[in-house]
């Protein structure tokens, strides 16, 4: 007797952890995305894909069409397509547009989870952190570095933070999206690194740019400098590492070589691109803060050491 219930116990704790199981697989099988742009497009079309329940909204109505023939479910409002998943994604043109759905889905996000991948500053992901947990949701902010068709593999680069425990129910689904990186519980995270990143490429890209124009005007071809650039681009990874470093210690050694050498190549460098009407900003900046250093005494310091003045100058 006590065998047989022992038996049926074993029999009952096992049916209610295959429905336990079940339960969370079928939740976490769902999910909305909401903004069909091409980047929001190719999230839900990636979801789909892999099999995930996907509802979409799109205030263009007719964008949902051609996810909606892949098997999505259109919702009418954001409202509806927010009661329909226990993950939401908001993938928006920008954080003026973020504020317009949130407007309009205040009363249904209550027990969902939110991850927006608009972009936008930290501050702004903070104050959408606050607004959801007042609204009793969860919010993960995300920041997408890559284009839509590289949506769903590695070169898709994925950074989040926000709420821990969100963010690991939700991480399958999310990894599914490309190489994802998790910073912290500060939501503000996720958009320093953005922000950051985003910003490396652009500093350098504007000054490549500039670079091509002085090349140009020397009647040098264009094409064959880019292609000797990229040959030894690579070099400056270690570079960026060291300055890194010196940068978190403190202690700045005579990178590129000392200041004192340095600063006198930058008066080369400005005369050559005045005359030939090339922009030279760039080269009069790094020249000041060069001549500021070395004026404070660290002539013998590198280039890394220019970061002291930034911190200075920002103080001022």
């Amino acid at each position: 007797m006590g065998h047989r219930a022992e038996v049926r116990r074993r029999a009952v704790d096992r049916r209610d952890h295959e429905l336990r199981e079940n339960d969370i697989m079928t939740t976490n099988s769902q999910v909305t995305v909401i903004g069909l742009g091409n980047m929001g497009s190719a999230i839900a079309r990636a979801l789909l894909d892999r099999g995930y329940r996907t509802t979409v909204w799109n205030r263009t109505a007719s964008r949902a069409d051609p996810l909606a023939a892949a098997g999505a479910a259109v919702a009418k409002t954001p409202s509806d397509a927010v009661t329909a998943s226990p993950l939401v994604i908001l993938c928006l043109l920008d954080s003026t547009a973020v504020d317009a759905v949130r407007e309009t889905i205040a009363g249904a996000v209550a027990g969902r989870v939110l991850v927006n991948v608009t972009s936008g500053s930290p501050a702004q992901a903070r104050s959408i952190a606050e607004w959801a947990h007042g609204q009793g949701a969860t919010y993960v902010d995300g920041g997408l570095m890559g284009d839509p068709p590289y949506i769903g593999t590695p070169t898709m680069l994925l950074s989040f933070s926000g709420d821990r425990d969100a963010w690991e129910a939700h991480r399958p689904m999310l990894e599914q999206l490309g190489t994802v990186a998790y910073y912290g519980e500060d939501p503000g995270l996720a958009g320093v690194e953005f922000m950051a990143q985003v910003a490396v490429g652009y500093e350098f890209l504007i000054g490549l740019l500039h670079t091509f124009d002085l090349v140009r005007a020397e009647g040098v071809d264009v094409a064959a400098f880019a292609e000797r650039v990229a040959g030894s681009i690579g070099g400056y990874a270690p570079l960026v590492n060291a300055f890194g470093a010196a940068v978190a210690s403190g202690e700045y050694g005579p990178d590129l070589g000392s200041l004192d050498v340095q600063a006198a190549l930058m008066d080369d460098l400005i005369s050559h691109r005045d005359s030939l009407g090339v922009d030279a900003v760039r080269m009069r900046e790094v020249k000041r803060l060069m001549d500021r250093r070395i004026a404070d005494g660290h002539g013998d310091q590198g280039f890394s050491s220019l970061f002291e003045v930034l911190g200075e100058e920002r103080a001022e």
